[in-house]
């Protein structure tokens, strides 16, 4: 893994060109994609290299991580309304290109085939992560399996809990979400994750120094072949 530490605009920059350049290159490349405040400088920038002309999303397709269950895609704190608010609604992008889990209706089916259906895109090209307190990514908690596809996961109090500043209450965020597993993100020829903050540095000290186990889901990207861990000073504290 390479480390890079820096302010969050500098990494929000740093990591919007290396999603340019995969695009650049491979102008039908596999995105993989995910919400939360992580990325979204990230894709403020990408959303300003697309409008002055520097990048084009016309012939891309985009995978999202994952997607709480009991919310449609129309509700305000759902990840595919999220996604459009975000990105997809500002860029040159054709919508039917991009996939969101689903929420609701036979979400169940759509998940089982979800990692067949990145397969027949070509596979995902770079993926971006963003990492919870307790090391998880994705929606993928501890204990989770490290062979893990596609599935639906129970999410752990403390996830519950770092999301809840989304929602009015806490008795709103939901309990369950469907999520790609470890296995489906260590499928990505690229990773790259970003970490600010205080609350994210005991999970990137785990990550980068701790054993590799399920219990702390991150560092499975210790085995990762291309992948790069983007912090700001304060998530990168307990490492130095």
């Amino acid at each position: 893994m390479k480390v890079v530490v820096g302010n969050n605009d500098y990494i929000s920059e740093l990591i919007a060109n290396e999603f340019i350049k995969v695009i650049n290159v491979k102008p039908n490349c596999v995105l993989g994609l995910a919400t939360g405040t992580s990325p979204l400088k990230v894709y403020a920038n990408l959303i300003k290299a697309n409008k002055e002309g520097r990048v084009s999303f016309k012939d891309v397709s985009t995978f999202n991580l994952d997607e709480y269950i009991g919310l449609e895609g129309t509700h305000v704190q759902s990840y595919r309304y999220f996604m459009n608010d975000n990105l997809f609604n500002h860029i040159d992008i054709d919508k039917e290109r991009t996939h969101v889990l689903k929420g609701t209706g036979d979400y169940l089916a759509y998940a089982k085939e979800y990692d067949n259906l990145i397969a027949q895109a070509g596979g995902i090209d770079i993926q971006i992560l963003g990492i919870g307190s307790d090391g998880h990514i994705a929606f993928n908690e501890p204990g989770a399996s490290f062979d893990s596809l596609t599935h639906v996961e129970t999410l752990a109090e403390s996830t519950i809990k770092d999301n809840s500043r989304l929602f009015n209450d806490i008795s709103e965020v939901p309990t369950k979400a469907v999520t790609m597993g470890l296995k489906s993100i260590m499928n990505a020829r690229k990773i790259v994750l970003i970490a600010t903050g205080k609350n994210k540095a005991q999970a990137i000290y785990n990550l980068l120094k701790g054993p590799k186990t399920e219990q702390v889901p991150c560092s499975i990207l210790q085995d990762h072949k291309d992948c790069t861990i983007y912090c700001d000073e304060e998530a990168y504290s307990l490492v130095k």
